[in-house]
């Protein structure tokens, strides 16, 4: 039962985000001419490592600000619920966090040395997207490019660098999606605690602008999404294979209407699971899109 515990503080649900992060940019290398499954599944371990970290180190802060003591928890938002029913103490939690992190670290010096130097500041980059974000960086107007690029752009390209050993100017604008998209994710996500957050003396947008104008940037967001990848792969600097990507659009059709109306929770809780499916499946079949490329 306490293993169970531990595993459900990860908030394994969320996970699937490293998954497609990792795919995503080992395909993009792929089809460049550069593929090494080992380095391909260290690298998705070391992301997930991260990953976890992230979402434990959060799950820490937000309980000891008072956060999750005063939100209304959806499948999508609020945390873990682990801390406020007191199955783990917040000293455990830590502790899981930061050794997520920890172990991380090897992965990185091993890839640092054998693919070169220039992976460093990419890793130093996205730690402190980590280790900041909750503490500092949620206080700071628009936090959410934080997770955007740590938890979004800059995985792709390190996961293409692993492989190929530098970086390019398709595979950085390839990623550019990537950071939008996860930068989405926390934002339609943060609507639900938009209350709790300004109590504790946050700065995302819902509360900086207020739920209708973030809405409205979320949805603007999420059209340059398509919009990138239609005139990228026009311009073929990526496959034009990637346009099934485009397959996703009724999800965000959907995932807009509810962020267009913030205050009515039937409609924004099914808009948050359309826009998981969005942020998931787009990047997915992006890096489908990358193999078929390749190999058509």
């Amino acid at each position: 039962m306490k293993l169970k515990i531990w595993f459900l503080e990860t908030r394994p649900q969320f996970l699937l985000l490293s998954v497609v992060l990792a795919f995503l940019g080992a395909a993009i290398a792929w089809y460049d001419g550069a593929f090494h499954l080992g380095h391909a599944v260290l690298a998705f371990v070391g992301l997930l490592l991260a990953h976890i970290s992230v979402n434990v180190l959060n799950d820490y802060f937000d309980y000891r600000s008072g956060i999750d003591l005063n939100t209304k928890r959806t499948p999508f938002s609020g945390g873990s619920g682990i801390l406020p029913a007191s199955l783990l103490s917040p000293k455990q939690v830590l502790w899981l966090g930061l050794g997520a992190l920890i172990l991380a670290v090897p992965i990185g010096v091993y890839f640092v040395v054998i693919k070169g130097w220039l992976l460093l500041p990419l890793l130093v980059v996205a730690a402190a997207c980590i280790l900041l974000y909750t503490p500092f960086i949620l206080r700071v107007k628009w936090p959410e490019w934080s997770p955007g690029l740590g938890m979004g752009t800059l995985p792709v390209l390190g996961a293409y660098f692993v492989q190929t050993g530098e970086y390019t100017w398709p595979a950085v604008i390839a990623a550019i999606p990537s950071g939008i998209l996860v930068h989405n994710l926390l934002l339609l996500n943060e609507f639900p605690d938009t209350e709790a957050d300004r109590q504790a003396g946050r700065r995302t947008l819902p509360i900086t602008m207020g739920r209708e104008k973030a809405g409205i940037v979320y949805s603007v967001l999420t059209v340059i999404v398509y919009l990138w990848i239609v005139v990228a792969a026009v311009l073929t600097i990526m496959p034009w294979w990637s346009l099934i990507a485009l397959a996703t659009i009724p999800f965000a059709v959907r995932a807009i209407k509810g962020a267009r109306r913030p205050q009515e929770m039937d409609r924004l809780v099914p808009a948050m699971a359309d826009n998981v499916m969005v942020i998931l499946i787009t990047q997915l079949l992006l890096g489908i899109g990358y193999i078929l490329g390749g190999i058509f």
